[in-house]
């Protein structure tokens, strides 16, 4: 395919997916749960995080995050005390357990109560053309209360080589804004020409196929290279394109 060719083909593969019936097998459906803008941020938040492995154990482990948070994610982490996250104990997912998400929720309430908000982190660490410096901010932020050493695996740093799949995933919801309502968009202070692409083995191998990327790890310098691609075609809504990778990898095994 040319370039041409191959724009329309994966414009037609968006519009494929990126319609209402994909939230039923993904773990985006968590989050639709809500309307609140904080439970829609954190419920995201917490179901990327778990977000690898088989879907449907993802799903399932994020229903249960949410029930033991009483499905009121923003409540819980903003009133919790102590002895509430005793609760938590017996949570596990693959290697994400109670401890961790012990942790996730105290961390969670200092990024509330001290940093104004999830999104204000990325409001005032987005660069003109990326998203990766605010994801590294947000890490610091996010363990400089004391925490256990082991949790800190849980959260991605692009500056130490990751492609930060998860987190990418989690800021395309919040972030961009589609007529088809899979993709929340209650993020305004951000645009979607510089998020990026949540890139995983699925994504990875289709872009490689489709001569989007070269490079063989899938790892920040993909990611770059992989934005850079996803950027010429459409500048405004790269990471649209999303749609078109994973489903043509994991529903059409491309």
């Amino acid at each position: 395919m040319n370039k041409l060719e191959l724009k329309e083909f994966l414009e037609a593969k968006v519009f494929e997916y990126n319609q209402p019936k994909f939230i039923e097998s993904d773990p985006i459906q968590i989050p639709h749960r809500y309307s609140l803008k904080e439970d829609i941020e954190i419920s995201g938040f917490l179901t990327a995080t778990i977000a690898w492995g088989n879907r449907k154990m993802i799903i399932k482990n994020a229903d249960k995050m949410m029930e033991l948070m009483g499905n009121s994610p923003y409540d819980f982490v903003m009133n919790h005390e102590e002895h509430h996250l005793d609760s938590l104990d017996g949570f596990v997912h693959r290697t994400f357990n109670s401890i961790d998400l012990s942790y996730f929720i105290k961390a969670l309430n200092h990024i509330y109560t001290k940093n104004n908000g999830l999104e204000s982190i990325f409001k005032n660490y987005a660069t003109n053309d990326s998203l990766q410096p605010a994801i590294y901010e947000l890490k610091k932020i996010f363990f400089e209360i004391p925490h256990p050493a082991r949790t800190t695996k849980h959260m991605s740093d692009p500056f130490k080589g990751s492609a930060s799949k998860r987190l990418n995933m989690w800021l395309r919801w919040m972030v961009r804004n589609d007529n088809a309502e899979v993709d929340f968009g209650i993020w305004k202070s951000i645009s979607p020409s510089i998020l990026s692409c949540p890139l995983d083995v699925h994504s990875g191998n289709v872009a490689r196929k489709l001569g989007l990327l070269t490079r063989k790890q899938n790892d920040a310098k993909s990611l770059l290279e992989l934005d850079t691609s996803l950027r010429k075609m459409d500048s405004n809504d790269p990471v649209k394109y999303d749609f078109a990778l994973f489903g043509l990898g994991v529903f059409e095994n491309f």
